[in-house]
């Protein structure tokens, strides 16, 4: 057996190198699988041998324990903004400045990165400490974070005493838009832009979702450094290079600010091929005596300007307004185009964000429009030529039923989007029967979200429904399917037809109705058919209820497409029904607990159902309202905010008194 410690050294060795082949020099010279195999032989040896794992492991890259919020960081070296520029004229105002102190400047120009700014310091050639930008004077500590981002080296090729960088953190737009389809799915607010996904992402207190998001980085400035002389803007950046950073490397060096500018245009006219998001291109002096002579101001330095793009824009005709359906029965407006080159690519399609915003700026199909690719990934329809109008264009109603399904569309009070209600609409399918099937609804075994796609996929379900219809002889022929799977699929689907109803009710997705209010609405109206027949106004009246909630449900029973998925599983023999006694020991009515940390005894879903047989109540968030708090290990945010309300804080021993 190879030594435990040689081996954390070979394994870290390699890993540190694929790493960098895979997400800096975009090489890789092995499969992701077999990476990840070398990822795990190295978590399972530093399990064993806690006292061989080295500084800055590559396991780090997956995340460590969150935290509550991150410290300052005072910035040894002002990470300054830069001054703006808008026009060619300020560009060369800019030259003329430089030249009166500077008789023959060399310039270089780079990439303005669409991000977030952050500093690393390296110690030895370990990273010690990363932070962002803050107010240039004061940042935050992201350590955590910026070790989960995999093209930062952990280690630097060579060991100097220190170096301190400046690069720029930034999502990419395939990243971006697979993020906020991940949200979409969750029902969780979308991102705006790369920029802004980039910034939440790196300032999650909890590192292992930092790790997910798929952050990476252009290292593009040397702030302080020991042990290496760099006398110049370019040597800088390639010995940056060299040490395992990743850079936007151009080692051309301007004599004239007329060829500067036509770098600038050039870079302009890639920006919509990077693949990543620009908002300008930066020109600077090269040499670092220069950059000293020139100085700053107290808020830019003098020996560099950013030249910020417009926005661009172009001129077409709307020729017509599709309805699409989101994956959570959002229904959202698109622009269909004459097609026009936009930022670098084909453009005939365009959001229209909502229906009010297609009121509000009263565009009409036929129109000739504004549109308009900035920040956002996705180009946007920002203005009406009225003025072009003939008289033939034709207003847009909209729908009042689901273009997918025919359910009715409904827009609840404070809510901009309006939503379809159909539990059967295919643009929603996948999702529902996820949902349906989940632990915490129906519990069904067997179907994780890939198999559920494969059988939808092949024509074999549309609906939650058609499961308990299965055919069994087609589905044990797809790939990763079998006759044991079958079998167990089987019996889960039998013995999901006698679930407790709030499974049930849960499970149909009803919009407002979680988990909790499932089983209010079980624990009073017993079969599904009674609550099917129930009333909004005394639905309202439940605990914890209200008009939204009772409004959602009796909505969704009023659909045709809902009944008729209900008439399916009554056919399928899914029977449902509350059996929960009484509570008879109400100890905790009234009484409101949040769980946090970790528990010896419990999993902290199992004090809550104790919580809950005794009358009590649990909540995830701590407010004036809640009467305890049950802390175990490592209890963050909520204990902290739980001792500033005077909120009561029980241990898990003081817990046990009190269900004793």
């Amino acid at each position: 057996m190879a030594d435990p410690k040689n081996r954390i050294e070979e394994l870290t060795g390699l890993l540190e190198y694929h790493n960098h082949k895979y997400y800096v020099d975009d090489a890789p010279e092995i499969s992701d699988f077999e990476f990840d195999a070398l990822l795990r032989e190295l978590e399972q040896l530093e399990a064993e041998h806690p006292e061989l794992k080295l500084p800055n492991s590559p396991t780090e890259r997956v995340g460590g324990e969150a935290v509550s919020s991150f410290p300052e960081v005072r910035h040894d070296v002002p990470m300054q903004s830069l001054q703006k520029a808008f026009t060619r004229e300020e560009i060369y105002d800019f030259d003329r400045r430089v030249k009166e102190v500077i008789p023959n400047p060399e310039y270089v120009v780079e990439h303005k990165i669409d991000g977030l700014s952050v500093s690393i310091e390296y110690v030895n050639g370990e990273l010690v400490r990363g932070s962002t930008r803050g107010d240039g004077e004061v940042g935050e500590n992201v350590t955590e974070n910026i070790k989960t981002i995999r093209s930062v080296p952990l280690r630097l090729k060579e060991p100097i005493p220190f170096l301190e960088v400046r690069g720029e953190v930034f999502m990419s737009e395939d990243r971006f838009l697979k993020l906020n389809a991940q949200l979409e799915e969750t029902e969780q607010p979308l991102f705006a832009n790369p920029r802004n996904a980039a910034a939440g992402s790196l300032r999650q207190l909890d590192p292992k979702i930092a790790a997910k998001r798929g952050l990476d980085i252009f290292v593009f400035n040397i702030q302080q450094i020991q042990g290496a002389e760099i006398t110049n803007h370019i040597d800088g950046l390639r010995y940056l290079k060299k040490q395992g950073f990743k850079t936007i490397l151009n080692d051309t060096v301007f004599k004239t600010i007329e060829d500067a500018y036509k770098e600038i245009e050039r870079i302009g006219s890639e920006r919509g091929e990077l693949g990543f998001g620009i908002d300008g291109a930066v020109v600077k002096v090269n040499d670092f005596a220069s950059r000293a002579v020139l100085g700053s101001t107290a808020k830019f330095p003098r020996w560099a300007i950013a030249y910020k793009y417009p926005a661009e824009k172009q001129t077409t005709v709307l020729r017509d307004i599709k309805i699409q359906v989101g994956r959570t029965g959002v229904l959202t407006p698109l622009a269909i185009l004459d097609t026009v080159h936009i930022a670098g690519s084909n453009v005939s399609r365009a959001t229209l964000h909502n229906i009010d915003y297609i009121r509000q700026k009263d565009i009409r199909i036929g129109d000739t429009v504004v549109i308009e690719k900035a920040g956002d990934i996705i180009p946007a329809v920002v203005e009406v030529l009225t003025e072009d109008r003939s008289g033939d264009e034709v207003e847009f109603n909209r729908p009042e039923r689901c273009p997918e399904c025919a359910a009715e569309v409904v827009r609840e009070d404070g809510e901009a989007a309006y939503r379809c209600t159909g539990i059967t609409c295919p643009a929603q399918r996948l999702r529902n029967i996820i949902h349906f099937v989940s632990r915490d609804a129906m519990d069904i075994d067997g179907l994780g979200a890939s198999n559920v796609e494969k059988l939808a996929e092949n024509g074999l379900i549309k609906d939650a429904a058609d499961l308990y219809f299965l055919n069994y002889d087609k589905a044990v022929e797809l790939p990763g399917f079998g006759k044991k799977w079958a079998e167990n699929l089987k019996a889960s689907l039998e013995r999901s037809k006698t679930n407790p109803l709030y499974r049930l009710i849960f499970g149909l997705g009803i919009r407002h109705i979680g988990e909790k209010a499932a089983k209010v609405l079980a624990a009073r109206y017993k079969t599904i058919d009674a609550l099917i027949a129930a009333d909004a106004e005394e639905m309202a009246e439940l605990n914890d209820f209200g008009m939204i909630m009772a409004q959602s449900v009796t909505e969704f029973f009023r659909q045709p497409t809902n009944l008729e998925f209900m008439d399916r599983l009554r056919f399928a023999g899914v029977d449902c029904v509350d059996d929960s006694k009484d509570i008879e020991d109400k100890r905790f009515d009234g009484k409101v607990f949040v769980l946090t940390g970790t528990l010896e005894k419990y999993k902290r879903s199992e004090a809550g159902k104790i919580i809950e047989s005794f009358g009590g109540k649990t909540s995830s968030s701590v407010s004036k309202n809640t009467d305890y708090v049950l802390a175990g290990a490592e209890a963050g945010s909520k204990l902290t905010k739980a001792q500033s309300l005077g909120v009561t804080v029980i241990s898990e021993a003081e817990f046990e008194e009190m269900i004793r």
